[in-house]
């Protein structure tokens, strides 16, 4: 027989999860689609009882995003600028009504190479904090998205919070998504940018393409070139052989040539815009409460 559960805490949660095999069901707007005219076959655990995990929080040393936070928390929340990629990028999830809905941490989850939060929490360096009944975790994004739709969640795990690094959250920010239209697409190709300058020189840099390879990328040469340049010329060394560990895919939305090309573009387009609104270095990061 089929079983669902909503629990109103955290821990009720873990302990079900202890219990046996449980789809977790938060946002949904991935879980419905995908059953499709398929009968439900799976035990439901369904955690939007739990409203400790809807917010935006601050350590000492972390920015915390809960696991029930939604697009739409997202941009309505005053963040500092380094997270204007990440709400940007939110924008450009589905309709208004998914950002209502679907959550940040969904996104991760689902682990889809065109995940429209992905790269732009890669750039501020965001860990997952991943919870069990009897322990807790904390995995950079690197190592908790392992493919196409594969995670390092174990069996009695689940995602409970995004955590970013305070000492990740200087500089400015953007994100760039290409599709065959302007709204309610797949990404052919898309891009992050963190850009930390001091008196007219990138101090620090984070680059990150998505939708080019199983996992969205850093650009880690492509960074290091950054560093030290002047902002002014920084657009112009943005090469190929900066790209060259993406994968892209060839399919009905583009080739693999034209992914390339489009991801170099709108590389220099996210660098760019990042400059464009540049924030001195040092500006501490806060959260509004």
């Amino acid at each position: 027989m089929i079983r669902y559960a909503k629990p109103t805490t955290v821990n009720e949660a873990l302990a079900l999860l202890g219990e046996g095999q449980w789809r977790l069901l938060a946002g949904g707007t991935d879980f419905y689609p995908a059953l499709g005219n398929r009968p439900l076959r799976e035990n439901v655990l369904d955690i939007n009882g739990l409203d400790e995990l809807r917010d935006v929080s601050e350590t000492a040393a972390h920015i915390i995003v809960g696991a029930r936070t939604t697009w739409s928390d997202i941009v309505a929340r005053e963040l500092p600028p380094a997270f204007d990629a990440l709400k940007e990028a939110a924008r450009e999830v589905g309709s208004i009504q998914i950002q209502n809905t679907g959550t940040v941490v969904g996104n991760l989850c689902n682990a889809s190479p065109a995940a429209d939060g992905v790269p732009a929490l890669m750039i501020l360096d965001a860990e997952v904090e991943v919870s069990s009944h009897d322990s807790v975790r904390h995995l950079p994004l690197r190592q908790f998205i392992l493919g196409n739709r594969r995670t390092a969640l174990r069996p009695a795990e689940m995602v409970t919070a995004i955590r970013v690094p305070k000492v990740s959250t200087a500089g400015s920010s953007s994100f760039f998504k290409l599709g065959a239209r302007r709204y309610l697409v797949i990404s052919i190709a898309m891009a992050a940018a963190r850009i930390v300058v001091r008196d007219g020189v990138i101090e620090d840099a984070a680059i990150s393409v998505g939708a080019c390879s199983e996992v969205a990328q850093r650009l880690d040469a492509l960074e290091s070139a950054l560093r030290g340049r002047s902002a002014q010329s920084a657009p112009d060394i943005v090469e190929d052989r900066h790209l060259g560990g993406l994968q892209p895919i060839d399919d009905v939305r583009g080739s693999t040539e034209y992914r390339r090309a489009a991801a170099r573009e709108i590389v220099v387009r996210v660098i760019e815009a990042a400059l464009e609104k540049a924030v001195p270095a040092g500006q501490p990061a806060t959260v509004a409460a």
